[in-house]
């Protein structure tokens, strides 16, 4: 018999919780979802309805800024492995949509690029969404796994696409086309031409009531240093993933891989969770790679727990029966065995990519664009964005990506046209908030959508974040080099705690500090708990508090700090 207050691995027919017994009755739902989209006289949808729909990528709700009845609409999100490519047609399509649905209660339109590398169209209604979800397909922009219970945007630096040495960004589109979902539904219910959708020759074998949760897989890719070093680049924060699959280079060569399982960042107040990161799992060789990521999925399938949702993730399976009981749960579902991997291996630091990059591969260039929060927008203290994109894309022949921390880059761009490029975006004075130049501390900051637009917010996060870090500008720290990251909540979208410091919405204007972080990406930040184990400190700050706690923190840092001690 199960204990209380623990996950129910390989889960009994009788103790599945209600959303399994609903994805299990999906085929019935789907007509239901096919019809209620297409009911104008409600504007939501029933509960069994909305649970399916997140795999078609969009979700339910309602704008938090009005009180009494609900407002409800949709967000929609968008499946693009590895940031990218994106073409001129496809970033037309994105603009002209959001045009035409996204707009905001300042009569504004609006998208915005996440941390999973896509984009984000908020208050839409049930007519956009059908819309929206028909052209991207067409276009080659899928909404299926945008979100819901099955592997989510497979994530890799875009600029990957221009290694000499390993290209990221085309296994992550590879590895985001094998675990798609089956496009049948999908087509059906939007209406889709079918033959606007390329199906995988081999994909992964969903179960009847799909995967017990959301799973994320993130690849590190490898950077050519200032010095001609290989390095890894872990903009992904690989760690925070689910799977995370981070090469090995051997002779300057790629041909191994290490597999890294467990992390998510998500909790749930009032329930036991915890933050992690992905430990390593084992080394498998390019040959296997897809066979042993596959494998993991599988085995999560199997045994993951469909009881609880809380306790639903890879890494409550990891916590409770280790990383060697699982390796032997994974090489059940493969004729070979994983190597034993590599106890201390550097898989790399946070990369931003901001300015002028050359690209290996071609000589061409790319400029990374620093979107704050990845909010895209013409009513904005940046600038009007949304125009200035709309003018870059078709203006020059280029490729737009978006990057893990939510900006844009350009690439393609080619020498002669380096001076019109910066002229276009001076002609948009790009580069400045309320005519102030970005600081270093405002590029490496970063929050979630927060409030009006997400149902579990419980502050914000996103119209908080840029005026923090005005404030803290005006004391005097807008060159340091240390990473700011706000949720509205604990389900940390922005995943706040692997930054220097972390913010999460505790309530309305609260905010709780997780910290020992850093700008790496790459250690588990956490709340401040005294040594006696049990006071928790700083669990609830003031919005007004916040900047003078975290003056506090770096005038601390600044006089006692070692030498390169971040």
């Amino acid at each position: 018999m199960k204990k209380p207050f623990e996950p129910n691995f390989n889960t009994p027919q009788e103790d599945l919780s209600k959303e399994e017994l609903n994805k299990i009755n999906k085929e019935a739902v789907y007509t239901q979802l096919a019809d209620g989209m297409r009911d104008d006289t409600e504007k939501g949808i029933a509960w069994e309805v909305e649970q399916i729909a997140k795999s078609f990528g969009f979700y339910l709700e309602f704008d938090r800024g009005i009180k009494g009845e609900k407002n409800w609409m949709y967000m929609i999100r968008i499946a693009n492995p590895g940031g990218g490519p994106i073409s001129r047609a496809q970033y037309n399509a994105y603009d002209e949509l959001s045009e035409k649905h996204g707009i905001k209660p300042d009569g504004f339109a609006t998208l915005r690029a996440t941390t999973r590398q896509t984009f984000q169209f908020h208050w839409i209604n049930k007519a956009g969404v059908l819309d929206i979800c028909k052209t991207m397909a067409e276009v080659g922009q899928n909404s299926l796994n945008g979100c819901g219970d099955n592997t989510r945007n497979v994530m890799a630096c875009p600029l990957a696409r221009f290694s000499t040495i390993f290209d990221a960004n085309a296994l992550a589109r590879n590895v985001g086309a094998y675990f798609q979902l089956p496009v049948e539904p999908f087509i059906k219910i939007f209406a889709i031409n079918p033959e606007k959708i390329d199906k995988p020759a081999e994909s992964f074998k969903y179960g009847p009531n799909q995967l017990n949760r959301k799973f994320k897989i993130g690849i590190v890719s490898v950077l050519c240093s200032t010095d001609n070093e290989l390095v890894l680049d872990n903009s992904i924060e690989a760690l925070t993933n689910d799977l995370a699959v981070v090469p090995i280079i051997d002779d300057g060569k790629v041909e191994r891989f290490q597999l890294y399982v467990g992390g998510g960042q998500g909790e749930r107040n009032g329930k036991p969770s915890t933050a992690a990161l992905a430990q390593p799992l084992g080394i498998v060789s390019q040959a296997n790679l897809i066979k042993a990521m596959d494998a993991v999925v599988q085995a999560h399938q199997k045994v993951g727990d469909r009881q609880n949702r809380h306790w639903a993730r890879l890494k409550y399976v990891i916590k409770k029966q280790g990383v060697a009981w699982f390796k032997d749960e994974v090489e059940n579902f493969l004729d070979f065995k994983l190597d034993t991997p590599i106890g201390d291996l550097d898989i790399g630091n946070r990369e931003m990519h901001h300015g002028w990059e050359q690209q290996p591969s071609n000589g061409l260039w790319t400029y990374g664009l620093f979107i704050e929060n990845g909010r895209i927008e013409d009513n904005s203290p940046n600038g009007k964005i949304k125009s200035m994109l709309r003018e870059i894309m078709n203006t020059f022949d280029v490729e737009m990506s978006i990057s893990p921390a939510q900006d844009i880059y350009i690439s393609n761009i080619t020498e002669d046209k380096k001076s019109d490029f910066e002229a276009l975006l001076k002609k948009y004075n790009y580069g400045k908030r309320n005519g102030k130049p970005f600081s270093t501390l405002r590029k490496i900051a970063g929050a979630c959508v927060g409030l009006d637009t997400c149902r579990l917010s419980y502050t914000e996060s996103e119209k908080f974040e840029p005026v923090l870090i005005d404030q803290l500008e005006e004391l005097g720290w807008g060159d340091l080099y240390e990473s700011i990251g706000i949720t509205g909540c604990e389900r940390q979208c922005y995943r706040p705690a692997t930054k220097a410091i972390g913010l999460v919405g505790t309530g309305a204007n609260r905010y709780m500090f997780k910290l020992f972080g850093d700008t790496s990406g790459k250690f588990q930040g956490r709340p401040l708990i005294a040594s006696n184990g049990e006071e928790l400190h700083l669990r609830s700050v003031g919005r007004d508090d916040v900047a003078v706690v975290i003056d506090l923190l770096f005038n601390d840092h600044k006089a006692n700090a070692k030498d390169g001690e971040g």
